[in-house]
């Protein structure tokens, strides 16, 4: 179910909230749609310009019929009201709230990553809690009052940040925001070189993120510039901004978990105003295969069997430094193998379609002392460990 309610007054002033069916046409539209975005066809926005006109149009005919009026004669045209799930209703003319988008729906692009299971399950349950939550309110019950602030910890490239894209337009959706829409940070956009500047920054930021997410990547780094930095300062105006904006802002800190978990020790009174965590774990070879896999063909190349076979050799490589950075290495690395073969492929008279799509093994393999030492060093070092 979307917590999402439309909310029409009548040129004679009556309050009302609206239904209605999906169409056959509506709905295919609709799974069109959503099919587009999870596949990467269409961009977020696109997606959502496209859903709004398909059900602007539907409910101005709605009206028309229910009401015996033209949009043009309701006053005003149409409001969008959003619940409350954290307390009341932001607004008391809401009666009840309806689906637009069923939870498979809605849920569908942050199912369509790749891996990332145990952080599906968590927005799985935060899902189910603000759906109950609606229910509980439109039953006339009491509401549990709680705030949605959240820590992701991980190695990069993990899909925080990509998770916390998703996460904006769901929220939304579902009513606890008013926008959706998800401002980035890190520590240069929040410190500032002055006394008084810091707060200012911070400030703003979160003003420009108000009705969505603010995401501070790197979050542990605000802290690190000693006594006289003006880190301290910015977590100061984080928390207090936090508290007063609570009902139309969520703040994600996100970053390595050890690194993390340090910066909130240090902080005690930070950490209890971060009531969810959620832990990104670093993915497997397999599911790196997979993201390479799809990273070629956005590109429109495709792997031959011995690249494949290649490049699987070398995550096996990677994932054994310290520095991996798992979807950011993947990227890289085929970044990287193009580049490769465009070289390749200069050396060719007349290339072919195909020779100029496909990437083989040869893309992928070091062509330094220096990169055949580190292959020849990590292939003992997986053999050990394995």
């Amino acid at each position: 179910m979307v917590i999402r309610a439309y909310t029409v007054i009548t040129p004679v002033k009556r309050v009302m909230t609206v239904q209605w069916r999906h169409t056959p046409f509506e709905q295919k539209k609709t799974e069109t749609i959503i099919d587009g975005f999870s596949q990467g066809k269409l961009s977020f926005s696109t997606s959502l310009e496209q859903l709004r006109q398909l059900y602007d149009e539907r409910f101005n005919r709605f009206k028309g019929d229910r009401f015996g009026v033209t949009t043009s004669q309701l006053v005003p045209r149409i409001q969008g009201k959003t619940v409350d799930a954290y307390g009341p209703a932001v607004s008391s003319q809401i009666e009840k709230v309806h689906p637009i988008l069923s939870k498979d729906q809605l849920l569908a692009p942050l199912h369509a990553l790749i891996g990332l299971s145990e952080v599906k399950r968590s927005i799985d349950e935060l899902y189910a809690y603000l759906a109950v939550q609606a229910l509980r309110q439109e039953a006339g019950l009491k509401l549990n009052q709680t705030v949605l602030h959240m820590i992701f910890s991980g190695r990069p490239g993990t899909g925080k940040t990509t998770v916390a894209r998703l996460l904006g337009p769901l929220l939304c959706a579902l009513g606890v925001l008013s926008q959706g829409h998800v401002v980035e940070v890190e520590r240069a956009d929040l410190v500032g070189e002055y006394i008084g500047h810091t707060a200012q920054k911070t400030r703003a930021l979160m003003e420009q993120a108000m009705g969505g997410i603010l995401f501070v990547d790197e979050a542990y780094a605000i802290a690190r510039g000693g006594e006289k930095d003006f880190g301290r300062e910015a977590i100061d105006t984080l928390v207090k901004g936090m508290e007063d904006r609570k009902h139309d802002l969520i703040v994600i800190l996100a970053g390595y978990e050890v690194e993390m978990n340090y910066f909130l020790s240090l902080n005690p009174g930070l950490s209890s105003r971060f009531p969810l965590h959620v832990f990104f774990p670093d993915y497997s070879e397999q599911e790196l295969l997979q993201i390479a896999t799809g990273m070629v063909r956005e590109r429109q190349y495709h792997l031959s069997p011995d690249a494949t076979m290649s490049l699987r050799q070398q995550l096996r490589h990677e994932q054994l430094r310290e520095d991996f950075s798992n979807a950011r290495t993947v990227r890289n690395i085929i970044e990287r193998a193009i580049r490769r073969q465009a070289v390749r492929i200069m050396e060719q008279h007349e290339p072919t379609r195909r020779e100029l799509m496909t990437l083989v093994a040869t893309d992928f393999r070091g062509e330094t002392d220096h990169e055949s030492l580190y292959s020849d060093r990590a292939t003992k070092r997986w053999e050990d460990f394995a």
